[in-house]
């Protein structure tokens, strides 16, 4: 019965030492309250009562670095709040730093950020530092890496939530953003019916061309016909305006039966007498002759 008792002992006094770390997290063991070894994931024994295990997270964790009102450069009140990413180095100097080199440093990473910012958004205006986000992430990175250096972390990076004016200051910037958007709009709509007033120009500036053009074409399309009936004329009808004029006088004489005297030597007597197949009557005289 004794030696059963004191199995069990050794069994439980056993199974109370063992650790198992898992690969998200680092040991550090300390024994009568001195570090003694550095633990890696796997199984561990300590003794107990003993010896003490401090498991350490390793992998990437954010804090928030909480919202407070900063006052910029412009004596205007700012709220600003940050996000710190961060891990602990895995090797053992690094883990050995964040127990022993600081107190709670989550917490010390916070109270680090939220003064870092006053430094930094202090020395701006509310619009730049809207405006340099990137900028105030950059100096908050830089300057959080080198005040943890010896913690054993690393700063992955920062990020700034929101940056907030007073609630009137808001409401006039909101008005301003609206008023250069209304103004944009305009502009673009001047733009465009300039554009369009300027295509119904060019349009119309066509069709008139057009017109004229056709306009021309037809005018020297005429004048090119008068030529040729002028030619025409020239040709075939020099000296005989005369002539046709005393035919039309014949004419009318003889539709009203009115008797004339036509001189034997004229045109006139050739013309009708072509135009009745007879010819001229002369004188004995001058047929002898």
């Amino acid at each position: 019965m004794f030696w059963f008792l004191v199995v069990l002992f050794l069994l439980v006094f056993f199974l109370i030492g063992i650790r198992i770390i898992r690969p998200t997290h680092r040991g550090l063991v300390e024994r009568l309250g001195k570090y003694n070894r550095f633990a890696l994931p796997g199984f561990h024994w300590i003794i107990p009562l003993i010896d003490r295990m401090i498991l350490i997270n390793i992998t990437e964790q954010m804090v928030d670095a909480q919202p407070q009102e900063i006052i910029t450069n412009d004596n205007l009140n700012a709220r600003v709040d940050a996000q710190v990413y961060f891990k602990v180095k895995p090797d053992e100097e690094s883990v050995k730093n964040s127990q022993y080199n600081v107190n709670n440093y989550q917490w010390q990473i916070v109270n680090l950020a939220r003064t870092t910012l006053r430094n930094i958004i202090g020395t701006l205006t509310l619009k730049s530092a809207n405006s340099e986000r990137d900028k105030i992430n950059g100096e908050l990175l830089t300057t959080l890496s080198k005040e943890t250096k010896n913690w054993g972390m690393e700063i992955v990076r920062t990020e700034l939530k929101e940056i907030d004016p007073p609630k009137d200051v808001q409401e006039t910037m909101n008005k301003v953003v609206k008023a250069e958007n209304e103004k944009i709009a305009a502009l673009d709509f001047a733009n465009a019916m300039e554009r369009e007033a300027d295509g119904q120009k060019r349009s119309e500036i066509k069709k008139a061309e057009g017109i004229k053009q056709g306009k021309i074409l037809m005018a020297e399309g005429e004048a090119e016909a008068i030529r040729l009936v002028n030619e025409a004329a020239n040709k075939y009808f020099v000296g005989n305006a005369q002539l046709l004029r005393k035919l039309e006088a014949l004419e009318k004489s003889l539709k009203d039966n009115a008797k004339i005297v036509v001189p034997s030597g004229s045109e006139l007597i050739n013309v009708i007498g072509e135009m009745a197949g007879v010819l001229p009557l002369v004188k004995e005289g001058k047929r002898n002759d």
